[in-house]
């Protein structure tokens, strides 16, 4: 029992100074490098959600305001030369796309008789490749997010597993299996799994919230170039 008593005094001081900063300096070459690309991954994973979170918020609201003035009654020619040839955001994007296409196809204001169907046609086609390309403007760096969700805790595991290897390789060379010679492996190898699901868990979660926010606001845009093509359809046919 006192040499008992005694060995668990003697490894006690060696746990105390385990520490995060320790456990970075003395890890393996191979975990430490498995550890920057956690720590990498997490916090560009931050920088794109941020990014994400208030650009949608932005565009919502930019979106509310062109509508306001969409739906105000006024002139969509008006409209048109008000926003100018680069519009600020997607809405005003696929506006301004439908609009070139039908000054193009209309002369100046005036629908020939015929073919009315296929200049309707060309400008929801044009509206619809304008949706498409702001969309995949929007999606940019998604996959980052799903990558990182999805990797990092096999990164971590990764780290955990060469760590644990490490570990059991100094007790084989050290012929010593206290607590002292076995927790700081143990926790570097535990570390990186905790990394790997530090960089995991908010990529899965934000990446699901603005997959949907980013469904929702594409649905919005398709209304928007559903309506807008039914009212340039109602133009042409009272030409």
């Amino acid at each position: 029992m006192e040499s008992a008593v005694t060995a668990a005094a003697v490894a006690a001081p060696g746990v105390a100074h385990v520490s995060i900063v320790n456990l970075i300096l003395l890890a393996d070459p191979v975990v430490k490098v498995v550890m920057a690309m956690l720590v990498f991954a997490s916090i560009w994973s931050w920088g794109i959600i941020f990014d994400k979170i208030l650009r949608l918020r932005s565009l919502a609201q930019q979106a509310e305001q062109f509508e306001e003035r969409f739906w105000s009654g006024s002139s969509l020619e008006d409209l048109f030369e008000k926003i100018g040839q680069r519009p600020k955001d997607p809405m005003s994007s696929i506006f301004v796309a439908a609009m070139k296409e039908w000054r193009r196809s209309a002369g100046k204001g005036i629908a020939p008789a015929a073919g009315t169907a296929a200049v309707a046609e060309r400008m929801d086609r044009v509206m619809k490749i304008s949706l498409e390309r702001e969309m995949d403007h929007l999606n940019k760096r998604m996959i980052f997010l799903a990558s990182t969700g999805s990797v990092s805790p096999f990164l971590g595991l990764l780290g955990t597993v060469w760590g644990i290897m490490n570990t059991f390789t100094a007790i084989g060379a050290a012929s010593d299996t206290s607590l002292a010679t076995v927790a700081p492996g143990i926790a570097e190898a535990l570390f990186a799994t905790a990394l790997g699901l530090v960089a995991a868990i908010p990529a899965v979660v934000f990446y699901n919230k603005i997959s949907s926010d980013l469904a929702r606001y594409a649905l919005r845009l398709e209304n928007f170039a559903g309506e807008f093509g039914a009212i340039l359809s109602r133009q042409l046919d009272m030409k």
